[in-house]
């Protein structure tokens, strides 16, 4: 049983909703009825709902979101719907489970819906936020921000093990702001920066804790990304009734998906001695791998990965196995991951340049790699991709997801 991807929705992420009188409802709207005039379905066909969302009751006070989509959407009235939280693993938690449901036959066509608002707080309530995706109170940091310092301690195991040159991660940086500039959703595709800011410049790239400078960090945001996953049997009367193939749509041919403990530490000590830093990153990989039936990153066109800091990046580009570990700093140097580059990595800008809505990443990334193997990325696309694989975390990496996203019957 395929799980076929018919196409879907990202809002502008750079819109900041609350100033213009609107809420993460509006997003959910404006998402839904995009994905739906850009499949060119109608509200009835569609099955079923999952939404993603991380943080709705801490930053409105609003829980229950599966229930907001018939209120926002009446045409949806009476459809099953059902939430999922797995802090920046949402929306990649609803993909599974709408394609576990397309898989045991109940329903045929599943509408995903990632979403967050994350811009209606001031910058230091938003980071208070966002901490509730760690043991509150029991992670062990002497920090300000629990986020940068989990993230810096990655760049700082790195340096400890293998050596580190943090001109590598500033390169990531500026590798992906400059990718966003071509992508017409990207939340800072109109931001400009001086030569300083992708360096260790106190002034302009600032330490915010202990192994990380501002341009190191991803950008929350509000957004909203709705798809729509279907059948063998579904996509066969949709192809027919668009003239088109099966195989010119996008499916998702592999999957993988690990938990580890919520604290940082703990999946830290657990690494010391493998061959991988976290092994149980790798292991989600391998299995989309196996699933999807390729043999390894060599199959792999482009990757769109969790890059909430330029470390987990370094750290998705040798777990990926890109370079032999410890080594990423080699596909920086060689230009591997960049536009035009043997594999280029996050070529939509990833969350550092496009924006981090929590809820809705995963299903961003999904959406991406469909648009990538249909060469409908525009500006961004990368020339002749036919496979891509996604990697979307949780968390200080205790949700993973990984997928394999390519065409074919």
């Amino acid at each position: 049983m395929a799980i076929h991807l018919i196409g879907g929705y990202q809002t502008d992420f750079a819109r900041v909703w609350s100033r213009e009188g609107l809420d993460y409802t509006d997003m959910m709207r404006e998402a839904i009825d995009g994905a739906l005039e850009s499949c060119r379905l109608d509200a009835d066909e569609i099955d079923t709902i999952h939404v993603g969302n991380a943080f709705g009751e801490l930053y409105r006070g609003q829980g229950h979101l599966a229930a907001m989509v018939a209120q926002i959407k009446p045409e949806l009235f009476g459809k099953p719907a059902m939430r999922h939280e797995a802090a920046c693993a949402s929306s990649s938690l609803g993909v599974l489970s709408a394609s576990a449901e397309i898989e045991a036959g109940r329903y045929d066509c599943i509408l995903v819906l990632g979403v967050e608002e994350e811009k209606n707080l001031p910058g230091d309530q938003a980071s208070q936020v966002q901490n509730a995706a760690s043991w509150q109170g029991r992670e062990g940091l002497d920090c300000k921000f629990v986020w940068p310092a989990v993230f810096g301690r990655i760049a700082m195991e790195y340096e400890s093990r293998y050596g580190l040159d943090r001109r590598h991660l500033n390169r990531i940086a500026e590798i992906n702001m400059g990718n966003a500039k071509r992508n017409p959703h990207a939340q800072t595709r109109n931001w400009s920066f001086r030569a300083e800011t992708f360096t260790d410049d106190d002034q302009y790239n600032p330490v915010i804790e202990p192994g990380t400078r501002r341009q190191d960090c991803g950008q929350i945001t509000d957004g909203a990304v709705a798809v729509v996953l279907c059948s063998d049997a579904f996509m066969a009367r949709y192809a027919a009734r668009r003239g088109a193939r099966v195989d010119d749509f996008p499916r998702i041919l592999g999957w993988g998906h690990t938990n580890a403990g919520i604290r940082f530490q703990d999946k830290l000590e657990r690494g010391r001695g493998a061959t991988y830093m976290f092994p149980h990153v790798r292991k989600a990989i391998e299995d989309a791998w196996r699933r999807a039936g390729i043999a390894g990153v060599e199959a792999l066109d482009g990757i769109e990965t969790h890059d909430c800091f330029t470390s987990t990046e370094y750290m998705a580009i040798d777990h990926f196995g890109l370079v032999p570990p410890g080594q990423s700093w080699q596909a920086v140097e060689d230009r591997t991951i960049e536009l035009g580059g043997r594999c280029p990595v996050n070529p939509s800008g990833g969350l550092i340049g496009v924006g981090h809505p929590v809820g809705a990443t995963g299903a961003r990334m999904l959406l991406d790699a469909g648009r990538q193997v249909t060469g409908t990325a525009g500006e961004y696309q990368v020339e002749g991709a036919n496979t891509f694989g996604t990697l979307n975390i949780g968390g200080s990496l205790g949700t993973v997801v990984s997928l394999v996203v390519g065409r074919g019957a």
